[in-house]
């Protein structure tokens, strides 16, 4: 049986005990005072298109099947990331993958994480903080793993338990998750996790920032003792330090950050003199700032819908996604935006992280971002895959 997962559809907002994002809030977070020249940088790509590969995927000792898939999939040479992960990886190593948004890292674990899967008696674990990271996941194992005997579950909220429990009870090889509804099956009993000797945690930082240290915990210490442990973040402070000493053997940390935005978005902002003013010059914007394909991030579901709609009726090709929508919608819409029957997609923080989308131009955040880290993780919806993006950020005077 070919490797697949399923894709869930019929399915409602977070349960019980799962994480409500701040932003669903109706007042909005509380906002971290962000000075506005943090939002003005010149795009400087050189670094990355100077970088030369010590391997390329052909190098690799990786299963046949793997480099077919990746040829089929176009990928040829691998990014920083990938050029010096892969290798520590495939020697038995711990890794600390430190790198900013769109570099590649899913590729880079899941290549030899679907390796060991295919040689030996591995069990796998990837946890992610969103739902459309953990999907984004799931599809990018899946055409990797294309053609293998692999079965997987994929566990998030907002999606059918039954259906879950249903795959579950088939034994798979890799579980992708978000940490609450991987703590529901531990809790129910459904999931165990004393076999599984390889985990990755991606986007660690995000996930503390979400409140999940201690599911995350839990998790860890619910595995088999010797295991294989990968970690990637963007950021590596205390805490995300703590959580990888405790859970990690000897880790080699492997860091192609060269700061704290991607090199590819241009940065800038649009000064307003008050905040009536905003959709007018968002307007103008969509029609003569030369933007094909954007995300407008706003605080609220109420101030997202409220805008989107506002764009629906002066003409544009919009929807919006945040965590008031079912998964099922929220799928169709992020179909239709890469598939280009829409332009403009307005979101909540929750398509900030797991969204990849090439031919993104630019990020408009319409208002401004409740953190530098989450002004971070929204710009880098564009400027992916080595092409220039372009972010703006609204600031009123």
């Amino acid at each position: 049986m070919p490797y697949k997962t399923k894709n869930f559809s019929n399915n409602r907002n977070f349960n019980k005990r799962s994480f409500r994002p701040k932003s669903n809030n109706r007042r909005g977070p509380k906002k971290d005072y962000i000075h506005p020249s943090k939002f003005i940088k010149q795009a400087k790509p050189i670094a990355h298109e100077s970088y030369e590969a010590q391997y390329s995927f052909d190098d690799f000792e990786v299963n046949d099947l793997i480099k077919q898939n990746l040829k089929n999939k176009g990928y040829q040479t691998p990014s920083p990331i990938q050029d010096k992960t892969i290798p520590l990886v495939l020697s038995g190593r711990d890794v600390i993958g430190i790198a900013n948004t769109g570099t590649g890292k899913t590729a880079a674990f899941a290549i030899p994480l679907l390796n060991a899967a295919m040689m030996s008696d591995t069990f796998a674990l990837v946890v992610a903080p969103t739902r459309e990271l953990a999907q984004q996941i799931d599809s990018e194992f899946r055409t990797i793993a294309r053609g293998s005997n692999l079965s997987a579950a994929i566990l998030i909220g907002g999606s059918s338990m039954g259906v879950q429990l249903r795959d579950l009870r088939n034994n798979p090889q890799i579980v992708i998750g978000t940490p609450g509804r991987i703590k529901d099956h531990l809790e129910r009993g459904s999931l165990d996790l004393s076999k599984f000797n390889f985990v990755v945690l991606d986007e660690v930082d995000r996930m503390l920032d979400m409140g999940f240290i201690n599911d995350m915990q839990l998790i860890l210490s619910k595995l088999k003792d010797d295991r294989r442990s990968l970690f990637f973040s963007a950021t590596m402070d205390e805490r995300v330090k703590k959580l990888i000493e405790s859970f990690s053997v000897e880790p080699v940390t492997v860091s192609i950050k060269t700061g704290d935005t991607s090199d590819n978005v241009h940065q800038d902002v649009v000064y307003v003199n008050h905040t009536s003013e905003k959709i007018d010059k968002l307007h103008t914007l969509l029609v003569d700032g030369n933007i094909s394909k954007v995300i407008i991030f706003d605080d609220t579901q109420r101030s997202v819908e409220k805008l989107s709609n506002e764009l629906i009726s002066r003409g544009f090709k919009t929807d919006s996604i945040h965590g008031g929508k079912s998964q099922a919608q929220r799928q169709r819409s992020l179909h239709k935006f890469k598939q280009n029957e829409l332009n403009v997609l307005v979101a909540t923080d929750v398509a900030a992280r797991g969204i990849d989308i090439s031919d993104v131009t630019h990020v408009i955040n319409y208002s401004t971002p409740n953190s530098y880290d989450d002004y971070v993780h929204r710009i880098g919806r564009a400027g992916r895959a080595g092409k220039i993006g372009y972010a703006l950020t609204f600031v009123t005077r």
